[in-house]
């Protein structure tokens, strides 16, 4: 097996085979163009057995790795944080190059045989699309509010009134009486970011239509948890992706920045907060934990338990945010386990039908066919 690791770049990908020895075989330089993958394709065929090891995989080698991918080729992912240990592992001085870093990035996937494959673009990039799409119109609204907050400052005694709205900053305009030229200016320009407020509250609802759309496609029940609506669990399903690369729900955990790190050390056991993992799932996990301490129910509950047991409120909500993890991993797999059987059992209907004759309406294959005209050549 040759491993051919990839250090992308913006204009240029530079890649490097090895033996399963760590050795360098050989390396070429591609220039990025629309023929790019066609090139490495045909460097590539002198190695029957081979496998792609792609650094950054979700960033600027997304191209590749996706192109590859959909060829059939064997790729996997590998984060730049590890390719930097393994070339200060390695000799040579601390001079880089593209080649170096590629052979590195090889020598990652040579002795870690747990990096995550690349996998097809599916429905839940599709999510996260909208929802980094999303979140950028809904920064953008909050900027246009601020300015919106800034401009009557000058214009009405206390300025306008926290929770403005579109048609509240315009009922404010409308009963601005300027009294300078300087004040009609102000009031000029306050329309401007007003027109932009409406633009931004139309884009945000497209979105949100949009996201309910999809996330309706992939028939998930994370929306019946209590906090979690259909912005955050699209957001969750486009971060998580596949639930089955995460073996256990302590695994999930670990991901989301739930749940504590280990810093024991000899008869001292203690734990840390955890600071790192993917924030966006943490920020997640908050907002439910928040919403469902403010409106009741059991996470209400278990939070006022914690309470009782001497915990602070912090401590409390970070504990409510690790039972919930579980909640969303279980979910999840639930959901999983569901499209499956239920693949699996439209599978054996359609092979049972095929085995009896009969189409999966009950009618012979001949007659559904002829239904929708498709006997003899013809068509709908």
């Amino acid at each position: 097996m040759i491993l051919i690791g990839i250090d992308p770049h913006k204009s240029s990908h530079t890649a490097v085979a090895v033996d399963p020895g760590g050795h360098q075989v050989a390396q070429r330089r591609f220039v990025v163009n629309a023929g790019t993958v066609g090139q490495l394709m045909r460097w590539c065929q002198q190695w029957p057995e081979r496998r792609f090891a792609i650094e950054g995989a979700r960033g600027l080698g997304r191209t590749l790795a996706q192109q590859l991918a959909a060829a059939g080729e064997n790729v996997v992912d590998v984060p730049s944080t590890l390719s930097a240990r393994a070339r200060l592992l390695g000799t040579g001085g601390a001079a880089r190059t593209d080649a170096a870093d590629a052979t590195h990035v090889a020598q990652v996937v040579l002795f870690r045989h747990d990096r995550r494959p690349v996998e097809p673009e599916d429905q839940t990039t599709i999510l996260r699309l909208l929802t980094e799409r999303h979140d950028d119109l809904v920064h953008d609204r909050t900027r246009v509010l601020n300015r919106l907050h800034a401009v009557p400052r000058d214009l009405l005694p206390g300025g306008a009134p926290t929770g403005l709205s579109a048609d509240k900053a315009a009922a404010l305009m409308k009963g601005i009486r300027p009294v300078t030229a300087t004040d009609a200016c102000r009031r000029d320009i306050a329309r401007d970011p007003l027109a932009d407020l409406r633009r931004l509250n139309r884009q945000v609802k497209d979105k949100e239509a949009e996201m309910r759309d999809a996330l309706a496609a992939t028939c998930t029940t994370l929306t019946t948890l209590p906090g979690l609506g259909t912005v955050l669990a699209a957001k969750v399903m486009g971060h998580v992706g596949d639930i089955s690369h995460f073996p256990t729900e302590h695994h999930f955990a670990s991901y989301t920045g739930s749940a504590p790190l280990d810093a024991s050390s000899g008869n001292n056991v203690r734990h840390r907060l955890n600071t790192g993992g993917n924030r966006a799932l943490n920020s997640v996990l908050h907002t439910i934990a928040v919403c469902q301490i403010r409106d009741g129910g059991r996470g209400q509950d278990y939070y006022l338990r914690k309470i009782a047991e001497g915990k602070t409120p912090a401590e409390a909500r970070r504990a409510l945010k690790r039972r919930l993890s579980n909640v969303v991993y279980r979910l999840m797999k639930r959901d999983q386990r569901n499209h499956l059987s239920g693949a699996a059992r439209h599978t054996e209907a359609l092979s049972s039908h095929s085995r009896s004759g009969l189409s999966p309406c009950g009618r012979p294959w001949t007659d559904q066919r002829k239904a929708f005209g498709c006997v003899h050549g013809g068509g709908v």
